[in-house]
Parts: structure tokens; C-alpha cells; sequence
């Protein structure tokens, strides 16, 4: 795998198109859930992504820095293709993106809208629940924190 992290201005036209293609493909089609998944917030996001062998996206996560409008780091729109599923992958994208923001910000707390399928997944990396259960465009959800000094 070739990992890269590049900011919205970096990614050029055919990654970005292949960023929202797996994202459409999983968050709206798969899941059936009708949603305007290029939400605005790319242009403020750094994109980690992997590529496999023959140059295909197969992991993805838009990682937040904390700033003045969101004072906390953020991970986001979590992704593994379907064919790269069950090979730890995921477990690795959220691993770096763990350690990218940590060594970015240090001292600083992470937090996810994780769904809720996902709970303890999310868990073993060592987040916390901070929110009861709620439903986002139809899928239930729980908000999640890595505490600063908990990074697994």
C-alpha cells in the first residue's frame, strides 16, 4: 500500500473524483442512505488515503486539526473499499491517522461520529463513548473520543 496524506489543494482531479466515488459508493449506495456526501467541509480537511498495487483508493479518513470554530481534532468519513475488508486495513488507516493528528497537535483529544456498528471497533483503538446513540441521515450513531493521553 502507498499511503499519502495531502491537503484539499493538493489532491489532484482524478484523486479527488476517486475520494467521492468510494465515498458515494459506500456512504450513499451501499448503505442505501440518500445524503449530500460532498458536505463542504473537503476544502478544510486533510485526506488520508491508501492506494493498493494497481493504484486504486482503498482505505480513506478526513482527518480535522482543532482550530477556533472546532476545538477539537476530528476523524471523519472512515472508509474501507469492499474488497479490502476483513484484511486489517482499516485498522491501519485509523492508526495513522491517530498518530498524523497526535504528532500534529499533541496533547489533544480525537473525536468520531462513529456508527454505531462500528462501536467496538472504534473502542479498541481505545475511543470512549461521549454521546448517547442518534440517528444521522438514518443510521444510527455515537459520538467517540480518544482522550489526549490515550492514543492506542
Amino acid at each position: 500500500m502507498i499511503w499519502e496524506i495531502k491537503s484539499f489543494s493538493e489532491l489532484d482531479t482524478d484523486t479527488l473524483y476517486a475520494i467521492l466515488q468510494l465515498r458515494v459508493a459506500v456512504f450513499v449506495v451501499e448503505q442505501n442512505c440518500p445524503y449530500q456526501e460532498a458536505d463542504g467541509a473537503d476544502r478544510d480537511a486533510l485526506h488520508l488515503y491508501a492506494r493498493n498495487e494497481h493504484g486504486d483508493i482503498c482505505a480513506y479518513a478526513r482527518l480535522f486539526l482543532a482550530s477556533a470554530q472546532q476545538p477539537q481534532q476530528r476523524i471523519g468519513r472512515v472508509i474501507c473499499a469492499p474488497q479490502a475488508r476483513g484484511s486489517g486495513l482499516g485498522r491501519e488507516l485509523m492508526r495513522r491517522a491517530i498518530d498524523w493528528l497526535a504528532a500534529q497537535q499533541a496533547g489533544q483529544a480525537i473525536i468520531i461520529g462513529a456508527q454505531v456498528y462500528l462501536h467496538d471497533f472504534y473502542r479498541s483503538l481505545g475511543f470512549v463513548d461521549v454521546s448517547a446513540e442518534y440517528l444521522e441521515d438514518g443510521i444510527p450513531h455515537i459520538d467517540m473520543q480518544l482522550p489526549a493521553d490515550g492514543a492506542a
